[in-house]
């Protein structure tokens, strides 16, 4: 990296959004993302728009089969024939809700055969604090608990796989600015703030990736995070609606903020690499700011905590 990007990247605007993606791209490998994904199985949860449907639609032009986790029936139609035109392999729509631990469940018992990649990008950044049917906040229960009872369920399936099996959690750039408090988790404090409790859980998913791959690795399961850049998606459209207006011009495609999913998920180069958090298909810095680093006590804490909200014990679930 020259010096030029170097100090660019550190401004963080010239970085998350499209002139540093174009700038990052420089650097991509070319065939890194294999062109045919005949075959392979790939489960994505919120598919329905955004990134979830953007990684969609790239993983289906290379030929992979695709199982797609909804909540909302009306945008899975509208995905689907989306996807049904840009290409044919197997294309499986189950109905769920994140945030509620019974739904998971059972759209899970519904998943078969093996999974070759489990990305984790259902996510949301309330207005107001509202909980979920087990009584979780919702970025709580969206973000950490959903997905952890999600991937213990479909680990012997992810095990199966003849490519390695990989899970990804969509993280976002906005934890840089928290640290890691799992007493802070779902924001407690009064008035709530949305934007913090969003930006702790994500700082949170960070740190559980890097958990879960150290218990996984060794069964053949690869677990990573990553971050998309400033995409410009319908979440934020209706979440952050100033931040939008305000940065509408140098947004990046949903295409683009995708792109970092569908290469950790398909790059046939990575496997045995993985872990970590990663950018614009490159390794990243979980911290940018050193008073956001945790302790090993609070990501131990994290970990039981997180496995008592999905309802697993913390040994079991991992065989």
């Amino acid at each position: 990296m020259s010096l030029w990007d170097s100090l660019l990247d550190r401004t963080v605007a010239f970085s998350f959004d499209r002139t540093g993606f174009a700038r990052h791209q420089r650097r991509f490998v070319a065939g890194d993302t294999l062109d045919d994904l005949g075959g392979a199985h790939i489960l994505i949860t919120g598919a329905n728009s955004g990134l979830g449907l953007a990684a969609a639609l790239a993983l289906r032009q290379r030929g992979a089969g695709l199982t797609l986790l909804c909540r909302d029936p009306v945008k899975a139609a509208a995905a689907r024939a989306a996807l049904d035109a840009v290409g044919r392999g197997p294309l499986t729509f189950l109905p769920v809700d994140m945030a509620d631990l019974d739904s998971v469940s059972a759209a899970a018992a519904r998943v078969e055969g093996p999974i070759d990649a489990l990305v984790h990008n259902a996510g949301l950044l309330p207005l107001k604090r509202e909980q979920s049917a087990q009584g979780q906040e919702l970025t709580v229960a969206v973000h950490l608990s959903g997905p952890l009872r999600l991937t213990a369920a479909l680990r012997p399936q992810l095990a199966q796989s003849p490519r390695g099996g990989r899970v990804i959690f969509v993280s976002s750039g906005g934890m840089y600015s928290e640290r890691l408090r799992v007493d802070g988790l779902g924001y407690p404090e009064e008035p709530y703030d949305g934007v913090k409790a969003y930006a702790r859980s994500k700082r949170a998913q960070v740190v559980l990736a890097e958990l879960l791959h150290a218990r996984l690795s060794g069964q053949g399961v690869e677990v990573a995070s990553m971050h998309p850049g400033w995409a410009d998606t319908p979440g934020v459209a209706s979440s952050i609606p100033t931040f939008r207006a305000l940065t509408a011009k140098i947004l990046r495609s949903p295409a683009e903020g995708a792109d970092t999913i569908v290469w950790l998920a398909a790059a046939p180069r990575l496997r045995g690499q993985l872990g970590g958090f990663w950018f614009d298909r490159a390794p990243a810095e979980a911290h940018l700011l050193p008073f956001t680093r945790e302790d090993d006590a609070e990501r131990g804490r994290l970990w039981d905590t997180v496995h008592t909200l999905a309802g697993l014990d913390s040994g079991a679930a991992w065989g």
